[in-house]
């Protein structure tokens, strides 16, 4: 496979900074995005270029950056994104909007960035990543989940807008992997006297084990790396556990009731 020129969003920790190393290794020309180059002064895994998914001015600057240094963008890994809970009675409504800024709008704005480039070249490859919570509306996480299912589903329309431009776009849908995502998650408070601070609590506590006993998200790495791979990317791809993707099939074929019984029984409610 001849190199790629590659953006991946939210590159300095987490999932992202996994997949840029493992692209690297495989001979990959990589680039990263980070909202503060200050905090990363001795980061030399790949080259960071400072982005911030929610100001389109830093984006429209490191693309420009980008494509000075390189003259071409091979592969957009929308990557960057932050977590959220609460009760959704209880967020407040700013939070929320954050968080599509970030999870929804921010991905939105990177493709427009680079459309022209893929467009003008005749190639390009759009990954992003999403969540198997997108899936479906899990208590106390349902903001973030509807901020990743309407990425999957604005995916879908951008991909047959776009089909006559040699450009692919796909979603690629992570379970629980073991990263840091959960200090930088904005948790609505536990209030003393809610009507929700047991299961809100008790859930709280489910979600943070969850995700610290996920899996190594070089899983995540090598799933980018079969889609590089691959003529014609699919329109959704899962990445996880045998339970959690297996949990989307039940969602198919069990009755909403049902399935949602077994959500309830899941997190003790």
């Amino acid at each position: 496979m001849e190199q790629k020129i590659v953006l991946i969003t939210g590159g300095s920790s987490g999932i992202g900074r996994s997949i840029g190393n493992f692209l690297k290794s495989k001979g990959h020309k990589v680039y990263g995005t980070t909202r503060d180059l200050n905090k990363y002064p001795d980061f030399s895994d790949f080259e960071l270029l400072e982005l911030n998914v929610r100001e389109t001015h830093t984006i429209k600057t490191a693309v420009k950056i980008l494509l000075e240094k390189e003259g071409r963008l091979d592969v957009l890994i929308n990557n960057a994104g932050v977590g959220i809970t609460g009760p959704i009675e209880e967020i407040p409504h700013d939070e929320i909007l954050k968080t599509f800024e970030t999870n929804f709008h921010g991905p939105l704005h990177m493709i427009k960035a680079v459309l022209p480039q893929m467009r003008a070249q005749g190639s390009g490859l759009i990954i992003n990543i999403t969540s198997i919570a997108g899936y479906m509306g899990l208590p106390y996480r349902g903001i973030y989940s509807a901020t990743k299912g309407s990425l999957e589903i604005t995916t879908e329309a951008i991909r047959m807008e776009t089909k006559n431009f040699g450009v692919h776009l796909t979603n690629l849908a992570p379970g629980d992997f073991a990263t840091n995502i959960a200090s930088g998650r904005y948790h609505a408070p536990v209030i003393e006297d809610s009507p929700y601070k047991v299961p809100y609590g008790n859930t709280l506590k489910l979600i943070d084990e969850d995700v610290s006993s996920g899996s190594d998200p070089i899983q995540v790495a090598r799933m980018v790396y079969r889609i590089m791979n691959t003529k014609k990317p699919k329109v959704h791809y899962k990445v996880g556990s045998f339970m959690q993707k297996f949990s989307l099939t039940l969602k198919k074929i069990l009755p909403d009731k049902v399935y949602e019984k077994l959500l309830l029984n899941h997190y003790k409610l």
